[in-house]
Formats: C-alpha cells, structure tokens, sequence
C-alpha cells in the first residue's frame, strides 16, 4: 500500500498536564456505566487517548457498545466516529470482531438519522473504512443520502460513494451512473464539484458527456466548480489532442472567470494546450490582470515566474515583447522585490520597437519615486530605475541622450542610493558617447557645488579632472574649484574667523539695510509701526557658511584631497598642452599648486576633526613634484593611462554581458532547435504522453507555490538523489534497526524512519522518541506503534526549521516486549546533521553592492586554509562547489599566472539572508610546486549561526578526498 492510500487518522492533541492518577480499566468502565453525561464523554476521551498511547483497552469494547452508542447526544456520537476509526475492527488472524456487527448497525441508523450533522458525519466517517464487510449492509442507506434535503448530507454522500468505488467496486457497481443521474440534477454547487471530481477519476467519459450539455454556461458556475473543469479539460486534451479544438473555446471562457484561482490554472492549461499567438497573449493578459489586482505579494511572485517561463520560448517572447507596458503597471506594488523581478522582466523583453516608450516610463517613476521621501524601499526602488535606465542605454545607445540629463539630478542628493549607480553610468557614457561628452560636462559644472555625498564628489572631481580638454572647460572647473574651496590660504583664513574677524571685502562689500517701516492703523485708532527686519533670523553657524570643498576637509574626510590633488595636476598639464602662453601657464599652474599646498598644509594643521592619513599626505605631496618637475614620464602616466585603465575596465564588463547574453540566447535556441539526426515524431505512433506537454501543469503549480520546483532533477533520477540522503539511525546488530530518509522542503523537514523489528518478540509501544539541537522545532510526535515479529514499519515525524543554520537531530527508539515483566527497552539513535548547504543557493551582487553589504553586516568568522590542493584556481572552485556559493568577482581578475588570489563569493538563503566570503590565498613562490595552498577565509552573514555553519562547512571540505 503506497503512502497516499495508506489510512490518515484523526490526530488528538494530548494535554501536556495528566490527572494525579492513572485511569484504570476498570475506573473507565465505571464511569462509562454509571456516570452522567458529562462523565461519560470525559471517560470517552481518556480511552481514546490511551488507545492512540498504544494502551490495550478490550475489555471496554462491549461496555462502550451498550452505554454509549445508543446516546443522542452529539459530542458523544463525534467521539465515537473518533474511537471506531483507532480501534482495531479485526483479531490476530485479521477477521472481523464479532463486534463490529453491532456497531455497523449503529452506523445504519446513524445514517437514517433526521440531523444532517450526524448523518453528514458518519457518512465522512465510512470514506476512512478499508472492510468490506462493514461497508456491504449500509450500501442502500449511503445511496438513500443522495436525496436529502441539505446539501452537507449529498456532498458527503458522493465523497463515501467514490471512496467506497475506488477501493471496493463490488459494492457499487453502477455508481458512475447513478452519480452521473445526480449530477443532471443537482443544483448546489459542492456537490456538484464532488460529483463532478468523481466522474473524471472514475468515468472520464461520463464527465465530457455533461460537460458538452453545460459547456456553455460554464461562467455562471461556482469557482470550485470550474477549477475541476479546467482539470478536466487539461487531461482530455493532453491524452487525445484532438479534442482541443472542442474544449479550447471553454477554456477562453474560464479567463474571464470571477475567481482568481480559475484565471490562474486557465491561463497556464491555455498555454500548454496551445502555442498560436493569440492564445499566448490571452493567458499573458490573464497573468498580468493577476499581479496587478492580487493584494498577497507571494502571488505576484509566483504569477511573474509563470510570465518568465513563457519568455523563455522565442515565439512566446515576441507576443510578450508587445505587452511591456502591461506588464510594468506591475510596479504598482510596494513590494521592493515584486519591483525588482518585473524590472528585469521588461529589460530581458525590451526591443528596438518598446525602448522609447520605457524610457519614458522608467522617466516618468523616476520622477515619481523623487516626491516619495523618506522610505528606504523608494531609495532602492530609485536605484533599480537607475540600474534599468542604464542597461537600457547600454542596449540602445541611441536612448543616452534622453537618459543623462534625467539621472544626474541624483547626484546633488546626499542620501541617495541611486547617486552611486549615476556616477557609474556617467563616467561610462562620458566614456563611450563622445557626442554626449559636452552635455555631460555642463551639467556636471552645474551641480558641482551642491553636491554633498564624499563619495559622489570624488567621483564628480575624477572625471571633471579627466575629461575637461579645452581651455574653457579647464577655467570653468578652475573657477567652481575656487569658490568651492575658499579663500586663501585656508589655514590663516580659517584663523581669523576663530578669532571672530571678518574678511576685509566682506566688510567694504557688506550693504547697508535700511529698516523698510509701514505705518498701519489698529482697531483702537492709533498708529502702529511694523518693521520688516523686526522678526530675527537664525543666523547660519560657521559650518554651514562654509563652501562645500572646504566642508569635507574640516569634517577630517581628506580622501578627497587625493583625488582633487590628481584632478589638478590633470588639468594643469592638459592646459600647458592648449594654451600657448607662458606667462598663462604658469599662473594656471601656480594657481593649482597653492591650492594643493594650502589643502596640505591644512590637514597637517590639526583644525578639521580628523588629520590627514599619510597615503594622501604623499599623494598631495607626488602631484606637487610633478608639478614642479614636468618629467614626460609623469605626463604621459597621468594624461593617459588613466583613461586607458578605464577604457579596459569598461571593455571587460562589455564583454561580459556579451557572453552572458549569447550564453542565455544559446540556451533558447537549444530548446527549441531541430538538429538534422533527430527523429521524425509522427502524430499517429505518439504515446498518449508524448502527444502533449510531459510535465502536469496542476503539479507544476503546486510545486511552484511550495518552492519545489527545484527538485525536478530527483525525479529523473530518484535513486540515486533519495539514497544518498539515507541515514542509518542504528546498528544491524540492534533488536530494531532503524533508518531515515531526510526530506527537507523549503522550511520544513520530514524525516520518512523505517523501523524494522529483528527480534521473535512482539514489540509494544514502539515509539520514536527525537529531539532536536539548532533552530529547529519538532512539529508533532510521532504515534507508538506495535511490531509483530521481524515486522517492518514507517514512522514519519516532522521538523520546523526557522534560521539558516546547522541544526542536529537526535533522539532513541523506546518499546516494551510483550510478555516481558522488564523496563522499557531503548535503542539510541545516531544523530541526523541537517546541512546549512540544503538552504543556500547561489546568489549574484555587483561589487558595490557586495561592498556595501560587507560593511553592514554584523558576524564575521575567519577560517584558516588548511588543505592538500596546490593550485590557486583548483582551491577556489573547490571551495564555491562545497559552499554552494557563487563567486562574483570577475573571470579575468582571477586568471593569469600569480602567486596569489583574491575573490569575493556571494550566496542567499530561502530566508532571504545574505551570506558573504572573501577568498585570500597564495602559493609561496620558494616552497615549490607540490606544496598547498595557504591563505584565510573571511565569512560575513546577518545572523551569527550562518556565520558558524559556513565556517565549519568549510572547515570540514577544505582537504579534497582521493578517488
């Protein structure tokens, strides 16, 4: 008997707290004889607990039957249900109890009886039956159920007369027809989904039948209803494909249908069924109309995922490439990662015909997400707009010119994720788009002052420094330079504002105000004299009055120094070059050295914050000297080669998303390629499953809401995947050997434990006793079982798991021998490790990304490499196949001939946690070539067990194993 026929038992919760005395039989049976109701249902619940509890209670048999089944009352009769569906109806040799005689009779008028509860119940009760002998006398009682009045008893009524039919088709026999005769004229709408579920499992036929009658008014019925047509219509298609020019029609109704569900599993039948455009762009709509009016996000996600599986296929790409603009009202959503997924949607469809109108959407949110402040989910929704606006220029060139003047808006924003991004974007367009270069520079002069993000205005200053070529471009940057920086020399200018004196062309510059008055009459008819200076005004405080250069020197941030330092002597060899004059050019470059000098001399002075670090000391200092020497060597390093080092920066990232581009569209193509060797499929030699779509789209659905469409390589291949998560729990030499297959599905594990008895005794209360260790939680406890004589059983236990860490599993199996005076009897178990690895996937970040999270994230945890591998590369590879990490630093930062190694790999949870490593590792030159790799691993993750976990992971898979 398979697991899905095998019986399903009514669980009872057990109180933690017990009575102070054990009940007895013999108490119980008092109670059950001589107490009043409220006794007798207390009694009642006792005898069922200790039955689940393994107790051997046959004594109480009789008595039950003679004082409690004849009882009206509701409460008992549910218990009843409860206790007959636990209670064994068979003896040793497997032959029906006497007994259970007077119980079917019970049961007979049960369902004769004038409430639909009882009656509804019991008939519930007899889908759970497996004797037949039981089931035989009530046959016209069940079929007397189908004519009543209420609507609970008849859809009870056609579930026990499927259970019935499928297990025991003796007893009715006529029961596709007699339910088909019901069907024709019933109203309610469960039964008709019951009776209608019943005839496509039992009489496929039978069901067409009625479906043809009704097919056209297939919109007014219940959504229980139509999710069953749609099944149907699913299945018949598939075996015969010649009936989808007779159902597809229905199909097109459902989309129309009032229950989300039905639009939901209509669309994904219409697309199996059919592949025509129109039929693609019908359920492509559907799914759409879906995200955009479900409230829940988890189903915006699932219903995208579908629209990403109908992008994969070429001719389904190109419908959808015309719907971009539907699907991006799916931005709609507040969900920052229901945003993020239907962006990169619409860049994978995004064409020559639809880029126009998204870089006026993408314009128009950007505008849109600016007026919402104040949320961190609208400064990373800002930062996708952004990221999507430059791959959309990297794809189309042509869009640039509409898309620079729009984003560097960013760039005065102090507390904008976005600025980063636009300053990656426009040092690659200033880059890449000569004819843009003049626009770029403009605006970048324009904002120069207002920026206020260190790191934006470094970047602001390095290409300002590189790209400004021509003599007015130079004096511009000069002039913005000047103002930004302040008077000089800063230190004595500084000194005097200390002192509280003030600049002597301020004070000759400074206007005199005169009071503007206004004479105004009040109510008492006197004069009032109202001044305008009369309400006082705050006056700024020195930092505030401060230009912004010289702002982020006395907050001690002299990184920038550096680059401004680099920027000046730029611009200062670049004007030797275009201006002819002498005298000019050693103004010019006078002008820069005393800015340099004056920020040198500032940061050693001690008045910012914060000193000057000796690196840029010494880089102010270097750009001095090169100044002051002119050497062609040094002109040539920093007129050229910085932009050169950019240039291939920018050509390895470009060739990057190449091969990843071609690898995706090699991809598709495979898929849907006919090589010239393959075989001739003709319709009339296909097998039923082979006509259609292989995979079973309700399946599909199902796996894609649990999170189990990762596991479709398992059912290729199931031996070898479910062997190898086999754990043998205890010794072959044990009285019970015991072993488990771990299951683990997304946040939950089952742990499947085969228990077999090695022993000639008969074992009692078997019970598998666990425990666990980590964030895991056991969901229930396992029920006690007995084992005949070298029986085998299966015990299935379930585990909750909250964290993405190592968790154990450990416990023993408790029984009692049968005949035996002893104690209970207990064999301990090994203990089950659940891997971290069963919960991380590979995960892709950009470096600033990576950085940023490396800076935020709380646990680290240094390994030290300790391993038998001698190559660099072998190591690292090693490393992201045990760790289930994916490296994202770049292929050819990691390639050459070098002593050392250094890459950055990234992976996720299903938590949705992040988990970061930095690989550092070298090979000692003077060692030689058979001696192994040595080096540190630094783990970064939010939470300290997944920091641990990792760490031991990697600890225990460092050395690689000899075949």
């Amino acid at each position: 008997m398979t697991s899905a026929e095998s019986i399903c038992y009514t669980l009872v919760n057990v109180p933690s707290v017990t009575d102070s005395e054990p009940s007895n039989e013999t108490q119980l049976k008092s109670d059950i004889e001589h107490g009043d109701l409220r006794t007798k249902t207390e009694a009642l619940k006792r005898v069922i607990l200790m039955t689940l509890n393994g107790e051997k209670l046959h004594g109480l048999l009789m008595t039950i039957i003679k004082y409690l089944l004849p009882s009206d009352d509701h409460t008992i009769k549910k218990l009843l249900l409860i206790f007959w569906e636990i209670w064994p109806k068979t003896d040793q040799d497997g032959k029906l109890r006497p007994e259970m005689i007077l119980v079917c009779d019970a049961y007979r008028k049960d369902l004769q009886h004038p409430n639909e509860f009882i009656r509804g119940s019991t008939l519930r009760f007899l889908c759970k039956l497996r004797q037949a002998e039981l089931l035989e006398p009530l046959m016209p009682a069940i079929r007397a159920c189908l004519d009543h009045r209420h609507s609970y008893v008849r859809r009870n009524a056609v579930l026990a007369i499927y259970t019935i039919y499928r297990k025991f088709e003796n007893l009715i026999p006529d029961a596709p027809e007699l339910i088909h005769e019901f069907l024709e004229g019933e109203k309610d709408a469960s039964c008709k989904r019951n009776a209608f579920m019943m005839l496509i499992h039992a009489d496929q036929e039978r069901a067409l039948d009625y479906l043809s009658t009704c097919i056209d008014q297939v919109n007014s019925f219940n959504d229980i209803l139509q999710l069953v047509i749609v099944e149907l219509v699913y299945k018949v298609c598939h075996a015969n494909p010649n009936e989808r020019a007779r159902f597809i029609r229905c199909i097109y109704n459902l989309l129309q249908s009032t229950s989300p569900a039905v639009r939901y599993e209509a669309a994904g039948t219409l697309v199996t069924l059919s592949n025509a455009p129109t039929a693609v762009k019908a359920a492509a709509q559907c799914y759409i109309e879906l995200i955009v009016k479900e409230a829940d996000n988890n189903v915006k996600l699932i219903v995208l995922d579908r629209l990403i599986d109908l992008r994969d296929h070429p001719t389904q790409e190109k419908v959808l490439q015309g719907l971009v603009m539907d699907i991006l009202r799916a931005l709609s959503s507040p969900d920052l990662e229901v945003r993020e997924k239907t962006l990169n949607l619409a860049l994978d469809l995004m064409s020559s015909r639809n880029v126009e109108d998204l870089v006026k959407f993408f314009e128009k949110e950007i505008s849109k997400s600016s007026s919402a402040q104040g949320h961190d989910d609208t400064d990373k929704y800002r930062q996708l707009l952004v990221r999507s606006m430059h791959q959309c220029t990297i794809k189309f060139p042509d869009t640039s010119a509409v898309v620079i003047p729009v984003l560097m808006e960013f760039l005065s924003d102090s507390n904008e994720l976005a600025a980063t991004d636009v300053l990656i974007f426009v040092r690659e367009a200033i880059q890449r788009y000569a004819e843009h270069k003049p626009l770029i520079l403009n605006k970048l002069l324009e904002i120069f002052s207002s920026v206020k993000n260190l790191e934006i205005m470094r970047g602001v200053v390095w290409i300002l420094g590189e790209y400004c070529e021509d003599v007015e471009g130079i004096l511009r940057f000069m002039d913005q330079v000047r103002k930004c920086v302040g008077e000089l020399p800063i230190v004595e200018n500084e000194l005097k504002l200390a002192a509280g004196e003030e600049p002597e062309e301020k004070q000759d510059d400074k206007p005199v105000k005169k009071a503007n008055t206004k004479q105004k009459v009040t109510e008492m008819g006197t004069y009032a004299t109202q001044s305008a200076l009369s309400v006082a005004v705050k006056p700024k405080s020195r930092d505030e009055l401060r230009p912004a250069l010289l702002k982020f020197f006395m907050d001690g941030n002299f990184t920038l120094s550096s680059s401004l330092a680099t920027a000046l002597t730029k611009l200062a060899l670049k004007f030797r070059k275009v201006c002819n004059d002498p005298r000019k050019q050693n103004s010019f470059t006078a002008q820069c050295m005393l800015i340099m000098s004056s920020v040198l001399h500032l940061g050693r002075s001690g008045l910012p914050s914060t000193p000057i670090t000796d690196d840029d000391d010494a880089r102010i200092s270097l750009c001095l000297k090169v100044l002051s020497d002119c050497l062609p060597l040094m002109n040539e390093i920093f007129s050229e080669k910085c932009r050169q080092s950019l240039s291939g920066l920018l050509d390895i990232r470009s060739s990057e998303e190449s091969q990843k581009q071609k690898s995706v569209e090699k991809n598709r193509s495979a898929l849907n390629t006919v090589q010239a060797d393959d075989p001739i499929k003709f319709l009339q030699l296909l097998e039923k499953s082979e006509s259609g779509t292989i995979e079973d789209q309700f399946e599909l659905s199902l796996s894609a809401a649990v999170g189990m469409s990762s596991q479709k390589k398992e059912a290729k291949d199931p031996l070898s995947s479910k062997l190898n998560k086999v754990t043998q729990l205890t010794g072959f030499s044990d009285p019970v050997y015991a072993e488990a297959y771990v299951h683990i599905n997304q946040y939950d594990i089952v742990l499947d434990v085969l228990v077999v008895n090695q022993t000639t005794d008969t074992l009692q209360n078997c019970t598998l006793e666990l425990a666990t260790l980590g964030d895991l939680k056991l969901v229930e406890k396992p029920s006690p079982l007995t084992l005949a004589p070298h029986d085998f059983a299966n015990i299935k236990a379930s585990v909750k798991v909250t964290s993405t860490e190592n968790g154990i599993i450990f416990g023993n199996i408790v029984y009692d021998v049968s005949g035996a005076a002893s104690d209970r009897n207990c064999v301990v178990l090994n203990d089950i490790h659940i891997d971290v690895m069963d919960y991380i996937t590979p995960g892709h970040c950009s470096d600033t990304d990576f950085r940023k999270m490396w800076a935020d994230l709380e646990w680290e945890n240094k390994v030290s490499v300790n391993t038998n591998i001698t190559e660099l590369n072998d190591f690292l590879q090693h490393i992201i196949s045990v760790t289930n990490m994916r490296c994202v630093s770049p292929e050819k930062v990691l390639g050459g001939d070098c002593g050392f190694l250094s890459a950055n790999l990234f992976a996720k949870s299903i938590f949705g946690e992040c988990a970061l490593a930095n690989v550092s590792i070298e090979k000692p030159a003077d060692k030689g070539p058979n001696f192994p790799v040595q080096g540190t691993i630094r783990i970064r993750a939010k939470c300290q067990g997944m920091a641990l976990s990792l760490g031991d992971k990697m600890n225990m898979s460092q050395k690689r194993t000899k075949k």
